[in-house]
């Protein structure tokens, strides 16, 4: 981390194109400044240690007076999120103690509970307890060995290539890599597959944790617009134009968008990137929550062919998986299949960080797996009356707001049709919602205009969500709604 102001420092003009117009507020507009400044600083825009601009400057290029900036800061150094030295300037800094409220809501009355719309991730279906107990009696079996055992249980991973071949993709447990969650199977890939300079294509928007990973990699992200060019053809345009190595993408209801592509499109995208010499880490994270009547979430259905099925050689593609979001977030169990040379290297890589993942959470994996049909059932209905619930209560309180409303996932990815998202978030813990800000979901001030909420509350907390919301976006005071540009899908 970077301490005592020592770390680079931020321009003005930068600051102010993330920070977005802080004089809508209705309230004092250092208050909606030193707001917005900590929602950077919390989502990792803004990292800790960064020097702020001088007062003067970031005054003039945010068309405020020097004291609301001077102001703004002592705000944000008073409530721990920034420190100040004498000849060395203001710089932001993470505060001591939690950061944020844990997601918990009272229903009724409502006592200090925050509704929280930042992750997108289910209760436990009922049906969890029950696995839970099984596993438990798989366990007393576990005992009477070391523990250790850094393939993974060969249960877990018979399981899990028995599901790929019955999705049209015949797997040997041997190609499977068992991880601590999906997003360490993606940090794995990365890992092995991209270094210091490369160039790793990702959707925009994508999946913000992955931006992390990657730059944790001292990789290099190039993001690909999805709104403008069928993903098929703009992944592999772009990796002809940038001589990329490593593609990661969302198939299945990507994560913000919702979108599912269809066999076609896997087909010719899979082809095209191998033909470049593009390895594709695939993320199958939300696979099983179609939301279609009769869709491949209908209990007897397999699930969607996996893209891999339609790349040239196994090693072409990492698909990643887990149970997060069937089961729960509290389970942190995921999966890699990809070839075995690149598999074994995997894992060999994983031991080298633990001797071998969780005894317990594979052993519940392996009851989730055999339960996935029964699991499917249970929250398939429930999450698409939550998602219709969520579209009428938006639509009824903006009608102006923009979705496509996917056909599965946990999320909607609405167009405000202004940009106010990273204000709003800033504003809405004083209305008891905490929100994730567009820009979160892609590089600099993109996406400014959008916001992802989360359909996995229940309607009458959806309900309550979207009240709280109207109260926000009247704190922020957005001015008028401009024309619906010509490219926007309803």
């Amino acid at each position: 981390m970077i301490r005592n102001g020592d770390g680079h420092g931020i321009g003005a003009a930068r600051l102010a194109g993330l920070l977005g117009d802080v004089r809508a507020g209705r309230g004092p507009a250092y208050r909606t400044l030193a707001a917005a400044v900590r929602v950077l600083v919390d989502d990792g825009r803004l990292p800790s240690g960064t020097r702020l601009p001088a007062e003067r400057a970031l005054a003039a290029e945010l068309a405020l007076s020097r004291v609301t900036v001077t102001h703004a800061y002592r705000d944000l150094r008073s409530a721990g999120w920034a420190d100040a030295r004498q000849g060395s300037g203001t710089w932001v800094r993470l505060p001591d103690g939690p950061l944020r409220p844990d997601g918990a809501w009272v229903p009724a009355p409502v006592r200090g509970g925050v509704i929280d719309l930042t992750h997108a991730a289910p209760p436990a279906p009922q049906a969890m307890s029950a696995l839970l107990r099984r596993a438990m009696e798989r366990l007393d079996a576990e005992l009477a060995g070391h523990g250790y055992g850094p393939d993974g249980l060969p249960a877990l991973r018979e399981r899990v290539a028995a599901r790929f071949t019955a999705r049209g993709l015949p797997t040997d447990p041997d190609q499977i890599v068992v991880t601590s969650g999906a997003l360490h199977a993606i940090g794995t890939a990365l890992g092995e597959l991209a270094g210091p300079g490369d160039r790793v294509l990702v959707e925009n928007p994508t999946y913000p944790a992955v931006l992390d990973l990657i730059d944790d990699v001292r990789a290099l992200p190039v993001p690909v617009a999805l709104d403008r060019e069928p993903v098929q053809t703009a992944l592999p345009r772009a990796a002809r134009q940038t001589a990329a190595r490593v593609a990661y993408l969302m198939a299945d209801f990507q994560n913000p968008t919702g979108v599912l592509l269809d066999d076609d499109a896997r087909a010719r995208l899979m082809l095209r990137l191998a033909r470049q010499g593009v390895v594709a880490i695939v993320d199958e994270t939300f696979v099983d929550l179609d939301l279609r009547d009769g869709g491949i979430a209908a209990p007897t259905a397999p699930g969607p062919r996996p893209c891999a099925a339609y790349a040239p050689r196994d090693d072409d593609v990492v698909t990643v998986g887990g149970i997060s979001k069937i089961a729960w977030g509290g389970l942190r169990l995921g999966w890699m299949r990809t070839a075995r040379e690149p598999a074994a290297r995997m894992r060999r890589r994983l031991a080298r960080a633990q001797i071998s993942p969780p005894i317990l959470e594979q052993l519940i994996g392996v009851e989730v797996l055999d339960a996935l049909d029964d699991l499917r059932a249970e929250r398939i209905g429930p999450l698409r009356a939550q998602r219709d619930r969520l579209v009428a209560e938006v639509g009824a309180e903006f009608p102006d707001w923009r979705v496509q409303v996917p056909d599965g996932g946990l999320m909607l990815w609405y167009d405000l049709r202004t940009e106010m998202s990273t204000a709003l978030s800033a504003v809405a813990p004083r209305h008891g919602l905490s929100l994730a800000p567009g820009p979160r979901f892609g590089p600099g001030r993109a996406f400014e205009d959008r916001l992802r909420l989360p359909f996995t509350h229940p309607e009458p907390v959806l309900a309550e969500a979207v009240r709280r919301l109207r109260r926000a976006v009247d704190d922020v005071g957005a001015g008028p709604v401009p024309e619906a540009r010509a490219d926007l899908v309803v």
